[in-house]
Order: structure tokens, then C-alpha cells, then sequence
């Protein structure tokens, strides 16, 4: 992999990663774009590499509130803080699942399918489209709500299908309010991308693994710069009713993908 490969990818998980388009759908278009050149190995550590950043990019953006969130752990009482605990780890349980007893059937989902892709992204834009037409969205998160957006988040394991506009859109079509939705949708996968990071690197065989640091480099500062734009550019957008924008785009995206795919 080229320093410019690396850099790209890092791009592209940064932006994807946060906005409603879809992290792994683009990570694989352009991965068939360069020609699927890479190594499995290779592959497979500049994932966990750029997955990485994009975790840090999420705790720089919310470290107030998680710093909040840790300390009202150390308080061993019932409060908000162990309330929202529960909450990411109820999220987190259909994921886990599908991950842990599925990973063979989802992995192969993630070979270039371009036509799967095209097809999940256009199901990605008429959530965006819905979710921003859910009218007054004032409700409070809660174990009902968390769990049902933990579903969403499972779903989207799927290439294509965006992991932020699924939760974000299902938390709006349950009425949560905007700015909570983008809050609980992007703390929500921290504990996940961590302990899939812990898998993958476990799978790592270092006796298969020639490592590059420079391109791995690059790609995490790369990755790290625009999650943390993206991520702040995504909550501002989300509070404004903005998502209607990335269901176009999305549209085009998708249908394009369909269009290359069928060829």
C-alpha cells in the first residue's frame, strides 16, 4: 500500500465514519477503485489502524462528556452516568451477537460486492430521508429506545448501510431529541470499535504481517483530522435537520455503485 493509498483510505474513514454515507460501503468502493490491490494482512491492520483514529477522534470531540460519564461511575449509587452506561451496553449486545456467532457470513459480505453496496446505500438514503421528516423530536433517551437503536446499529454492520445514519435516523424516528440522537449514536460505539480492535488484532498472525509503519502512519493522522471535523460538522447538521442533503448524496452514490457493479 502507497503512502497516497494510505492517506486516501484515512480520508475516507474519517469522513465516512461520521457522516450518514457510510464508512464501509466507501472504504470498499475505494478499495475497487485502487484495484483491490492489498494484501489481506495489509488490508486488515490499516482497518484496525484507521478505526483506531476514528475511536480517538470520538473521545476528543465528547472528552467532557465522557470525563462526566467516568467520574459519576466512581459513585457507587445509582445516577445518570450508570444509567447511560447501561443504555451503550444494551446498544452494543445485537452487534456483539451478530459479531461474536456471524463473522464469517459478514466478512464475506466485504469483497467488493459494489451491487450490495449500491443497494444498502439507497436504503441508507430513504432513512435519511424519513428520519428528517420526523417532525418534533423532544423525547428522552431510554432503555426502550437505546435497545432499538442498538438493533439499528447491528443492521448496519452491513456494507453500505451507514452505522451513524442508522442509529441517528432511528433515534429521530423515535422522537429523540436531535442533539442527544447524534450524542448517544457516536459515544454508543466506542466500547464496540474497541473490542472489535481487540479481535482483529488478536487474528493478526505476526508471522503473515509485514509492517509498513509510514503508510499506517498517515493514514491514522489522516483518519484522525477529518473524524474529529466530520464528527463536529455532523452534530451541528443533525440539530439543524440537515440529513436530507447526505440522502441525495447517498442516492447518487449508490446508484452509481449499482450502474459500475452491473457493467
Amino acid at each position: 500500500m502507497s503512502n497516497w493509498e494510505a492517506i486516501i483510505l484515512g480520508i475516507v474513514q474519517g469522513i465516512s465514519e461520521f457522516l450518514p454515507i457510510s464508512s464501509s460501503g466507501h472504504l470498499e468502493i475505494a478499495k475497487v477503485l485502487m484495484g483491490n490491490a492489498f494484501l489481506p494482512s495489509e488490508s486488515l491492520l490499516m482497518t484496525i489502524v484507521l478505526h483506531g483514529a476514528t475511536a480517538l477522534s470520538t473521545l476528543y470531540v465528547f472528552r467532557k462528556d465522557i470525563l462526566a460519564i467516568l467520574k459519576g461511575l466512581m459513585v457507587l449509587e445509582w445516577n445518570p452516568s450508570w444509567r447511560f452506561a447501561l443504555w451503550v451496553v444494551l446498544s452494543m449486545l445485537p452487534a456483539a451477537f451478530v459479531g461474536l456467532f456471524f463473522e464469517a457470513q459478514i466478512a464475506a459480505l466485504f469483497s467488493g460486492n459494489l451491487i450490495l453496496v449500491g443497494l444498502l446505500l439507497l436504503v441508507t438514503a430513504a432513512l435519511l430521508f424519513f428520519a428528517d421528516r420526523a417532525g418534533r423530536t423532544a423525547q428522552a433517551l431510554n432503555t426502550k429506545s437505546a435497545l432499538v437503536i442498538g438493533l439499528a446499529q447491528c443492521i448496519a454492520i452491513l456494507p453500505g448501510l451507514s452505522r451513524s445514519g442508522a442509529t441517528i435516523g432511528t433515534a429521530l424516528l423515535l422522537k429523540i431529541e436531535r442533539s442527544e440522537a447524534a450524542r448517544f449514536s457516536f459515544i454508543m460505539v466506542i466500547p464496540l470499535i474497541l473490542g472489535s480492535m481487540a479481535k482483529s488484532i488478536m487474528d493478526l498472525e505476526d508471522s503473515t504481517v509485514s509492517v509498513n509503519y509510514l503508510p499506517l502512519g498517515l493514514g491514522f493522522i489522516s483518519a484522525f483530522i477529518t473524524g474529529v471535523l466530520a464528527c463536529q460538522w455532523m452534530i451541528a447538521l443533525v440539530k439543524r435537520s440537515k440529513l436530507t442533503y447526505f440522502s441525495l448524496y447517498c442516492s447518487l452514490v449508490g446508484l452509481i455503485a449499482l450502474i459500475y457493479g452491473l457493467r
